[in-house]
């Protein structure tokens, strides 16, 4: 370990947030967790660090204190064309005046139905939801009933499916859930058809489905989700690709129109509102049915929720899925991950840290990773170059594009990274980052003790 003076430590820019703070205190006081979604935690920032939002436009947030920050992963990845975009915010605006929920479906549910599945031609049925877990749940609950299996195989290597027990059973998070319940939920790893046909054979007819991301971080390997397909169809379970991610940034209709695998069901969200409380459960009419009123056996409670149609959720998906078909909004999230991802690896490079900070992911969908002085994944490292970020005014849990992003911020956020890196190669010759810290390390979501 170098014994170089770490005196002044402080990031230059480093923020003062003494309002944000206060808020935070409030959150905690009121909410369990402070936040509504444990990945919005403060405890997934520095300490004192965590901004409390004011408001946002396009690629921009600001926060109680008056900072402005070139926004990026915006709402868990919902927000992809940007905070108030106009045709979204003037769609929800109409129908607002026109009521948001009745005791009869209105027009605006088979209108959205019907451009859903105009920009998603492998499915033949839909029916929204509010978020990503009923919709997941939903196919889950459909796959049992048609297959009459009980178990569900879930892909080992994908971080999140849903808050319900058939799912957080399995993470470390399982408080509450009986084991009984866990024990039904298998898991196989992702790219590998040899290992999930065997765990198919040792578990045979007790397998509903399979489900797992299409696609993530990496690409799959040639071949893979179509065996994936033939392994469903021989051994008689149902294939799910959750497509929250997926869905309209791989392509407008989703991983499986790019790789041209269709499964049986699929779940859409994030992106599907721009923000707007929306999911999607999509799928072949022969299963999807089994949760209406046209078929002659055994009724599936599919999704009925009192808010599932609430219009100007719909009608801001209706927005969304035109803009990104008459804009061409996938291939501008394309090119600006690319022309990110390249000034990143670029600024790295010229910081002596390119193989500690790595940028990896599809160019619509980036991530990165912060590896210590022996190349593993580090929270401390992760905290380093998240404070880093925050004094360059970029506030980025991901470098996951938004549509609304120009040369200037993708600019900015490249000298923000400089900057990190800089303080990063410091802490790698030091062989601590502690003193660059400013306190406790972000955290992991998924942990057993808080």
């Amino acid at each position: 370990m170098h014994t170089e003076n770490t005196e002044g430590t402080a990031f230059a820019g480093d923020l003062d947030l003494p309002r944000s703070r206060a808020a935070n205190e409030r959150l905690h006081a009121l909410i369990p967790g402070g936040a509504h979604t444990y990945a919005k935690g403060d405890d997934q920032y520095p300490e004192n660090l965590a901004p409390v939002i004011s408001h946002g436009h396009g690629a921009h947030v600001w926060d109680v204190d008056g900072n402005r920050y070139v926004e990026y992963g915006s709402g868990l990845r919902s927000v992809s064309l940007g905070h108030a975009h106009p045709r979204v915010t003037e769609a929800v605006r109409r129908q607002l005046d026109r009521g948001s929920n009745f005791v009869r479906p209105s027009i605006v549910e088979v209108e959205a139905a019907e451009r859903f599945l105009a920009t998603v031609p492998t499915a033949e049925m839909v029916k929204f939801a509010k978020n990503g877990s009923d919709a997941t749940t939903a196919a889950v609950r459909l796959a049992r009933a048609a297959t009459g299996r009980p178990k569900v195989a879930v892909c080992a290597d994908h971080p999140f499916f849903s808050v319900d027990d058939w799912f957080i059973g399995t993470t470390p998070m399982n408080a509450g859930v009986p084991a009984s319940t866990g024990g039904l939920t298998l898991a196989f790893p992702y790219g590998d058809l040899a290992a999930t046909e065997d765990l198919l054979t040792r578990h045979r007819d007790e397998v509903a489905c399979l489900i797992l991301e299409p696609a993530t971080h990496t690409e799959p390997p040639p071949g893979y989700l179509a065996g994936l397909r033939d392994l469903t169809d021989r051994h008689g379970c149902v294939l799910v690709f959750d497509e929250m991610i997926t869905g309209l940034r791989w392509s407008e209709a989703g991983a499986q129109g790019l790789y041209g695998v269709v499964p049986d069901l699929s779940t859409f969200g994030k992106a599907l509102g721009n923000g707007f409380a929306v999911a999607a459960l999509a799928g072949r009419r022969d299963l999807m049915e089994r949760g209406g009123l046209r078929h002659p056996g055994d009724r599936v409670f599919l999704l009925s929720t009192t808010h599932g149609a609430e219009t100007h959720s719909l009608a801001a998906a209706t927005a969304v899925l035109t803009t990104y078909t008459e804009e061409g909004i996938t291939a501008r999230l394309h090119a600006l991950g690319e022309q990110l991802a390249a000034g990143v690896r670029a600024a790295a490079a010229a910081a002596g840290v390119a193989d500690h900070v790595v940028v990896r992911g599809r160019a619509s969908n980036l991530v990165f990773a912060t590896l210590d002085e022996n190349g593993r994944p580090s929270q401390r490292y992760r905290t380093l170059f998240l404070r880093g970020l925050l004094a360059g005014g970029v506030l980025a849990p991901s470098f996951v594009v938004s549509s609304a992003l120009d040369d200037a911020d993708i600019a900015q956020t490249v000298d923000a990274v400089s900057g990190a890196c800089a303080v990063y190669r410091k802490a790698l010759d030091h062989g601590d980052p502690t003193p660059w810290l400013g306190g406790r390390p972000v955290k992991p979501v998924f942990r057993r003790w808080a």
